[in-house]
């Protein structure tokens, strides 16, 4: 890793339990070695956002003189996701307008008509499962056994680091503790149930397990010139399916954070997934299987990679 400053990461410790991580170059050193004033009040990276304010100058400065052999080589750990678990998991749904023209090219397939494009006054979300969906890069996603439409969503994840109500949309970007990889997995075969009046099933095509690969680490905000301008790019077994810039973003991330904070205080280590860019793949009919390996790059941020197999439990 060449980026300038740190990152956070979880991975499994020694007796195979979670261990946070600060990821300076190519070494991870323990949080307490480096926040030498501050208490650290839990032993997680949930932990460490819940102290944000205090903690992240402590790091920063830290990862300018850090000894490399006081910390362990990141190459012979195993990364889980870097958050275990957010309290909040919000998904922001139609916000690139690429993806809202791609989608609009199959409603004019379909329906013989294209719908109007234009910006909603306030963005849309559904909520995605925590403990039960998010795994870490390298981790095996179990493809559920219910959908033969399984497809994948590349997404910039914002991390919160500060408890937040009504906050203002100028405001918005300064409670941002930083960003994280997401790949929201779809069942898009389970997108409507027939027989009810509510029709659309966000349990059944949003919440599975392991549906919410997310890492590899997370980026603190300060290493992230422009969160305007990240680049998004996933790949289906080498292959480029989405290329995009949250540039294309319909509702920008300060838009997302001030919505949302109006109908909930924030807690710090809350994600919001803030939506997809066009390159799914239900346009194509292209859908993911046990064997296909998905693999995510958002500049700043990393790689993220999952292998799909099959769900032995099912």
């Amino acid at each position: 890793m060449s980026e300038r400053g740190y990152r956070l990461i979880s991975y499994f410790g020694d007796n195979g339990r979670p261990e946070p991580g600060v990821l300076i170059g190519q070494h991870v050193f323990a949080p307490k070695t480096l926040a030498k004033s501050v208490t650290l009040e839990e032993h997680s990276v949930l932990g460490i956002l819940r102290q944000w304010d205090e903690i992240h100058p402590m790091f920063d400065v830290a990862a300018k003189s850090a000894d490399p052999s006081q910390g362990k080589p990141l190459a012979g750990l195993k990364l889980m996701a870097p958050i275990l678990y957010p309290g909040a998991f919000f998904c922001a749904g139609a916000n690139y307008w690429d993806h809202l023209e791609e989608m609009a090219e199959i409603a004019k397939k379909t329906t013989g008509k294209a719908p109007t494009m234009t910006k909603n006054p306030e963005p849309w979300f559904f909520m995605k499962t925590a403990a039960g969906s998010i795994i870490g890069t390298g981790q095996p996603a179990r493809v559920p056994h219910f959908t033969k439409q399984l497809d994948w969503e590349a997404e910039v994840g914002v991390v919160i680091g500060r408890k937040t109500r009504n906050i203002s949309e100028a405001d918005a970007m300064q409670v941002v503790a930083g960003f994280v990889i997401v790949n929201d997995l779809s069942a898009r075969d389970l997108m409507k149930r027939e027989g009810t009046v509510f029709i659309y099933d966000w349990i059944g095509q949003k919440c599975f397990e392991d549906g919410a690969p997310m890492g590899p680490w997370l980026t603190p905000a300060a290493y992230i010139d422009n969160p305007e301008d990240m680049s998004i790019k996933l790949w289906v077994n080498d292959v480029l399916k989405q290329n995009s810039n949250t540039s294309k973003l319909v509702h920008n991330m300060a838009e997302q954070i001030a919505y949302l904070s109006r109908h909930v205080t924030l807690q710090p280590g809350d994600v919001i997934a803030t939506g997809t860019p066009a390159g799914v793949g239900l346009p194509r009919g292209e859908f993911l299987k046990a064997g296909d390996e998905v693999k995510i790059e958002v500049g700043g941020c990393g790689t993220l990679i999952n292998r799909m197999v099959v769900d032995a439990a099912a």
